[in-house]
């Protein structure tokens, strides 16, 4: 069986907090390519709701090796 992969912010691939780098790492997609469409559909949406979000995931999800 394989070991899941659980939501925790990444050390080793964050620009800000790691947020974006650790839901691309669990789904297994390119953290470049998803940072930039999270940027152009914040940008789109008047930016203060993709800011928000972000900042609600930063508190939400645990970093990468906290217990």
């Amino acid at each position: 069986m394989a070991a899941t992969r659980t939501l925790v912010r990444v050390r080793n691939d964050r620009v800000l907090a790691g947020v974006v780098g650790g839901i691309a790492a669990r789904f297994g997609w390119n953290a470049t390519l998803l940072r930039v469409v999270y940027v152009l559909v914040s940008a789109l949406s008047a930016a203060f709701p993709g800011i928000l979000v972000y900042l609600i995931l930063w508190l939400l999800i645990p970093e990468e090796g906290a217990a």
